[in-house]
C-alpha cells in the first residue's frame, strides 16, 4: 500500500460532518513505519482502545487497537459486518483509492454475510481439507532445497526475495494447481504483493485486475481438466458456486497464503539472527523454531491491520460512538500487544490466542493457519539446517521495514553463509 506522509502522530481538521475525528491521526510515517508499537501505545494512552484515525486522502476511520475490542467487533457481525457498500464515505472516495482491492464490494468470500459466507467458507475449508499437511511439508522441503541450492554456492544472499517471498508463493500456487514456477506464475505473485502492499510507483488497482484475469484462466483449465488440488475441489463441491464466486475466493486465498507467510517465515528468521535466545547450538539449548513462529504472531504479526468492518447501526465501542456505515480498521498487531493481556510484556510459547488469523466468523478458515504454520515451519527449518552458521550480512538496526501500515515484513534480509556446494 502507499501510505500518506507526514508523521504518524499528524493530527488533521477533520473532514464535513465527523467531530469525533478532529483528533484523527494518519496511519503513516517513517517513525510509524519502524516502530509501529510506538504509535499503538500514543494512540492508546491518548483515545484509549478505538482511535480516530485518517486512511489515504485523510479518510476517517477507527482503529481498533484493545483485544476484547477486536474480539467484539469480529465475533459481533451483526453489528460490525463485512459489506463495504454500508460505508458512509464512498462520496469521497475516488476509483483510483490505494485501498480499493481491499474495500471495493467484490462478490468474494471476504464480503459475504450470513448463511451466504457460511456456504462459501464452508467451500474453502472442505477445498483446504483436502490438502495433505505430510504432503505439502514435503513439497515445501523440496521447493526450499531447489531455492537454496541457487544461492547455498555463493555464501550470501538476500532471503526476501530468493527464498522468504518465493517459496510460500510457490506452494500456495501449486496446492491450487498453478505450475510451481514459469514466467506465468511469476507475474500472478508480482502482481499480488503490489495490490497488497504495493511500493512507490506502483498501480495496485490495475494489478488487481491482473490478478483476476489469470485466476480467470485457471478456474477455466480446471474446469476442463480438474485435478488434485484446491481449485478442482471447490469446481467439483456440491454447493455449486460459479467460476466467478471460485476465482474471487481463490484470490482471497492465494493472496493470504502469499504474503502474510512470507512475512512470517522472514519475520521469524529475523527473530532467530538478532535475539540470543535463538543463537545457541541445539545442544546449548536453543528454543524451538516453534517458538520463534509463535513468537512472531504475538509480537511482529505480518498482517498489522485489516481493513475492516461497517458498523450496521449507530452503536457504542470502546466508549465511541459509533455510525451507522463508519469503518472500522482491525488493529490486529495492537491488540495482540495490548498491556491489557501482557501486563509484564511475557508471550508463553505455548499460549496461542493471538489475533493474527483475526477471530470470529471471518478468520481465516480452518484448516488454513495449519497449513502456513507446516510452509513457514518447513521454511525456516530447512534453511537453518542447510545452512547452520547463517547470520546476518548486516546489523540488525541497518535492517529496515517496509513502508506499509497494513502488513509487518522487511525490505530485505541479507545473510551470509560458508558456501555450500554440491
Amino acid at each position: 500500500m502507499t501510505e500518506p506522509t507526514g508523521s504518524p502522530f499528524e493530527q488533521s481538521a477533520p473532514p464535513p460532518g465527523c467531530p469525533a475525528h478532529a483528533g484523527g491521526v494518519r496511519l503513516g510515517g517513517l517513525e510509524y513505519q519502524q516502530t509501529p508499537a510506538q504509535l499503538y501505545r500514543s494512540l492508546r494512552r491518548e483515545h484509549g482502545a478505538v482511535a480516530p484515525v485518517l486512511l489515504d486522502g485523510d479518510v476517517p476511520a477507527w482503529l481498533v487497537l484493545g483485544y476484547s475490542e477486536v474480539s467484539y467487533v469480529t465475533g459481533h457481525d451483526e453489528l460490525f459486518a463485512r459489506d463495504s457498500r454500508r460505508w458512509n464515505q464512498w462520496d469521497r472516495i475516488p476509483a483510483d483509492w490505494p485501498l480499493m482491492p481491499f474495500v471495493g464490494y467484490q462478490p468474494s468470500v471476504l464480503f459475504t454475510e450470513g448463511e451466504e459466507h457460511r456456504r462459501r467458507a464452508g467451500v474453502i475449508t472442505e477445498a483446504l481439507e483436502g490438502v495433505d499437511q505430510f504432503e505439502l511439508a514435503r513439497d515445501s522441503g523440496r521447493i526450499a532445497d531447489r531455492l537454496i541450492a541457487a544461492f547455498a554456492g555463493s555464501g550470501q544472499a538476500e532471503l526476501m526475495s530468493a527464498y522468504a517471498h518465493a517459496l510460500p508463493m510457490r506452494a500456495a500456487v501449486q496446492m491450487c494447481g498453478m505450475p510451481e514456477t514459469g514466467t506465468d506464475t511469476q507475474q500472478l505473485v508480482d502482481d499480488l504483493r503490489i495490490s497488497l502492499d504495493a511500493a512507490e510507483g506502483d498501480d495496485p488497482v490495475a494489478a488487481y485486475t491482473r490478478v483476476g484475469e489469470r485466476i480467470q484462466l485457471l478456474v477455466k483449465e480446471k474446469r476442463e481438466r480438474p485435478g488434485a488440488d484446491v481449485t478442482s475441489r471447490m469446481l467439483l463441491h456440491p454447493a455449486g458456486l460459479t467460476d466467478e464466486e471460485i476465482v474471487q475466493d481463490l484470490i482471497s486465498i492465494i493472496a493470504a497464503a502469499q504474503q502474510p507467510t512470507a512475512n512470517w517465515i522472514c519475520n521469524t528468521l529475523r527473530l532467530m539472527l538478532t535475539d540470543e535466545r535463538f543463537a545457541l547450538n541445539v545442544s546449548g539449548g536453543r528454543l524451538s523454531v516453534g517458538e520463534a513462529l509463535n513468537e512472531v504472531l504475538w509480537l511482529d504479526t505480518p498482517t498489522q491491520n485489516f481493513i475492516g468492518r461497517w458498523a450496521v447501526r449507530d452503536t457504542q465501542l470502546g466508549g465511541r460512538q459509533i455510525r451507522a456505515g463508519d469503518c472500522l480498521v482491525l488493529g490486529l498487531a495492537a491488540a495482540n500487544t495490548d498491556p491489557q493481556i501482557w501486563p509484564d510484556a511475557h508471550v508463553g510459547p505455548e499460549n496461542s490466542a493471538h489475533l493474527s488469523f483475526s477471530h470470529g466468523e471471518h478468520r481465516c478458515p480452518y484448516p488454513a493457519p495449519l497449513l502456513a504454520d507446516v510452509i513457514a515451519r518447513t521454511a525456516v527449518e530447512t534453511l537453518l539446517e542447510r545452512l547452520p552458521d547463517l547470520v546476518l550480512a548486516v546489523e540488525p538496526e541497518e535492517l529496515t521495514w517496509r513502508p506499509s501500515i497494513w502488513m509487518r515484513g522487511l525490505m530485505s534480509l541479507p545473510v551470509r553463509f560458508t558456501p555450500v556446494t554440491h
